[in-house]
C-alpha cells in the first residue's frame, strides 16, 4: 500500500477533468495536480460524443435568448434558469479556448466559417462538430494540451474506491451532519493490486455517467456511476436521478454489442427521417417538430411504435440525402453501418433507444461545489441544474467546460486555506479473502441490468418500480456481504456502485408522482403544477 499527497486530486480524465487540470496548472504552476483514470487517459464518455458542442456562434442568426429558451423547453420546467444563463452566455468563450488548445471543428467548404449543425430541440444551427467524432477530437486536443504542463500527472489504471471523510477518522457521519469534508480518496492500483491512500487539499469529481446500469447503453464500459455512488456513500447530496436520458437512435444490431453504437442526433438534423419498416413516417403523430423533437419525445415515440407493432426496431431513412455530403459528415457512422451490411444510401438504418446520459447526479451550486466541503464535481456526474428533466442535445460538453473553468476560478481563492489530514488511516482489508466464484459478480451484474431495463426504463409504473426496489434490495444485501468478506476487485466495486446508482434512479422515480421530461409513468401521466427537484 502506498500513501501519497497531492495538492489537487482530479478523478476522471474526460473533458471536465482535463479542462480543469489545464486551467489549474496555469494558475498554480508549483502545485501538483494528480488526475486518476480507471483505464487509459483517452477512455472517457467525452471520447464517444459524436454530435458536437452547442454554442451561440453565428450572432447574426442566433442569440443567447434563443439558446436559453431551447434549453428551458427541453428541460421541461425543471432547469435552473440562472444556471442555464451562465452556461449559455459563458459557453462561447470556453469553446474559443479549446479551439486555441488545438481542437478542430469542421468548416464550410472554401470558407473560414464553421459548419454549424442543428439537432433536435434547437431552433438554430449552433452545433460545432468534427465530422461524427467530436468527442474524440476534443479528447485528443485536451490530452495534448495537458501534456505541456509538468505539474499535471495523469495516473492510468487507478480506480477510486471511496472518498475519505471524517467517517474514516472514527466520527459518526450521517446525511445531515454539518461540514462534512473530503480529504482525498482510497484508490485501487490495477497494476499492482494494492489500495493506496491518496490525500489532497481538494478533490474534483469528473467521473462521468452511469449508463452501464442498463442492458443497452451508448456509454463505454467504464461508465459505472462511481462518482455519484461514492458521494452518496459519503453522505453527500444527490438529485434528479430519475431523469436518465435514452438516446432515441442507437444502431440496432441483432448480434448485440456493448456499448451500443450511437447514430448521432446530427443525422436527423442533417435531414434523416424516422420511419416504420414499411417506410411510413410516424413522428408527426407525436410532436409537431417531427424527427427533430427533443430526445425524450422521440425515444418514447419509438418505444411506443415498437410495442404497438411488435417490432424490434424503427428506422432512420437517409436514402434521400446526398451521398458525398453524408459520408463527409458522418464517416464513422457510414463505415459502421456498412460493416454490418447496411448501406445508408440504399437501406434504412435500424435504430432503437439506448441509455445515453444521466441528467441528475451530485448536487452542486453555480461554482461546482458539492454539499461536502473541499469536494467539487463537474461533467456528467454532477447535477448543476442546466439539464432539468431532459438534456438538450450537445449541451453536455459545453456544461463541462463552463463548470471546469468556474471551479478553477473558485479554487484560486480557496486552495491556500486547505491543508492535508495526516491522521487518515490506510485501507483495512483484514478478514477478507479472494473471491472463489467470480460468477457471483457477473451474474448479479446481468440481473441488475435486466431489472433496470424492464422495470425502470423509458416507460415506468408503480408496480414495475416496486418490483425493481424489491429485487435491488436482494442484490444489495448479497453484494455487501461479498464486499465485507472478499478482497476488493474492480468488478466488485463497479457492481456495488451500479447497484447504488440503480437504487437512486428507482427511488427518485418512485418519489416523483408525475410524468415530466425523461420520467414517464403510466400511473401519473400528467405533470404537476408544483415543480421541485428530487434531492436524496
Amino acid at each position: 500500500m502506498a500513501r501519497r499527497k497531492t495538492d489537487i486530486l482530479v478523478l476522471g480524465s474526460g473533458i471536465a477533468g482535463l479542462t480543469f487540470a489545464i486551467k489549474t496548472a496555469r494558475k498554480f504552476p508549483k502545485r501538483e495536480i494528480l488526475v486518476l483514470t480507471k483505464t487509459f487517459e483517452g477512455e472517457s464518455n467525452t471520447r464517444y460524443a459524436q454530435g458536437g458542442v452547442a454554442a451561440v456562434w453565428d450572432q447574426e442568426k442566433d442569440n443567447f435568448t434563443k439558446h436559453i429558451e431551447d434549453t428551458l423547453i427541453a428541460g421541461d420546467g425543471l432547469c435552473k434558469r440562472d444556471i442555464v444563463e451562465i452556461v449559455v452566455q459563458e459557453g462561447p468563450d470556453r469553446v474559443r479556448e479549446i479551439i486555441d488548445w488545438g481542437a478542430r471543428f469542421d468548416k464550410e467548404k472554401d470558407s473560414p466559417a464553421y459548419d454549424l449543425a442543428r439537432e433536435g430541440g434547437h431552433s438554430e444551427h449552433r452545433i460545432l462538430h468534427y465530422k461524427d467524432l467530436t468527442g474524440w477530437e476534443i479528447q485528443r486536443a485536451l490530452m495534448e494540451e495537458a501534456a505541456r504542463y509538468p505539474n499535471i500527472r495523469v495516473q492510468e489504471n487507478y480506480f477510486a474506491l471511496d472518498l475519505i471523510t471524517q467517517h474514516h477518522l472514527g466520527y459518526m457521519v450521517i446525511r445531515v451532519t454539518p461540514n462534512i469534508e473530503c480529504y482525498g480518496c482510497y484508490a485501487f492500483n490495477r497494476d499492482n493490486g494494492e489500495i493506496d491512500t491518496l490525500l489532497s487539499r481538494v478533490t474534483v469529481l469528473c467521473t462521468g455517467g452511469g449508463g452501464q446500469v442498463y442492458k443497452s447503453t451508448t456509454n463505454p464500459v467504464i461508465a459505472t456511476g462511481d462518482g455519484v455512488a461514492m458521494v452518496y456513500r459519503a453522505k453527500g447530496r444527490v438529485e434528479n436521478m430519475e431523469f436518465m436520458q435514452f438516446h432515441p437512435t442507437s444502431l440496432y444490431n441483432p448480434a448485440g454489442e456493448n456499448p451500443s453504437f450511437l447514430i448521432s442526433e446530427a443525422v436527423r438534423g442533417f435531414g434523416g427521417i424516422l420511419k416504420t419498416e414499411d417506410g411510413e413516417e410516424f413522428m408527426q403523430h407525436y410532436d409537431a417538430r417531427g424527427s427533430l423533437a427533443p430526445r425524450d419525445v422521440v425515444a418514447r415515440a419509438i418505444d411506443a411504435e415498437m410495442k404497438k407493432r411488435g417490432a424490434e426496431c424503427m428506422y432512420l431513412d437517409c436514402r434521400h440525402l446526398n451521398k458525398e455530403d453524408f459520408v463527409a459528415h458522418f464517416p464513422t457512422i457510414n463505415e459502421k453501418c456498412l460493416s454490418i451490411g447496411i448501406d445508408p444510401m440504399r437501406n434504412m438504418i435500424p435504430v432503437v433507444p439506448a441509455c445515453h446520459y444521466m441528467c441528475g447526479g451530485v448536487l452542486v451550486d453555480e461554482i461546482g461545489r458539492s454539499s461536502i466541503r473541499r469536494l467539487y464535481a463537474a461533467g456528467e456526474c454532477s447535477s448543476t441544474g442546466l439539464h432539468g428533466a431532459n438534456r438538450l442535445a450537445s449541451n453536455s460538453l459545453l456544461e463541462a467546460m463552463v463548470f471546469a473553468h468556474r471551479i478553477a476560478e473558485d479554487l484560486e481563492k480557496q486552495l491556500e486555506a486547505w491543508d492535508y489530514r495526516d491522521d487518515v488511516p490506510d485501507w483495512n482489508a483484514e478478514g477478507t479473502s479472494n473471491p472463489s466464484e467470480m460468477v457471483l459478480i457477473t451474474q448479479s451484474l446481468k440481473e441488475l441490468r435486466e431489472i433496470m431495463s424492464y422495470y425502470v426504463g423509458i416507460v415506468r409504473s408503480n408496480l414495475r418500480l416496486q418490483r425493481a426496489m424489491d429485487r435491488l434490495y436482494l442484490l444489495y444485501r448479497e453484494t455487501e456481504e461479498l464486499y465485507k468478506n472478499t478482497v476488493i476487485s474492480p468488478q466488485l466495486m463497479e457492481l456495488r456502485n451500479l447497484i447504488t446508482v440503480a437504487y437512486l434512479i428507482t427511488r427518485s422515480a418512485k418519489d416523483r408522482h408525475e410524468s415530466r421530461g425523461l420520467h414517464f409513468t403510466t400511473d401519473f401521466p400528467e405533470k404537476l403544477p408544483f415543480i421541485e427537484h428530487s434531492i436524496l
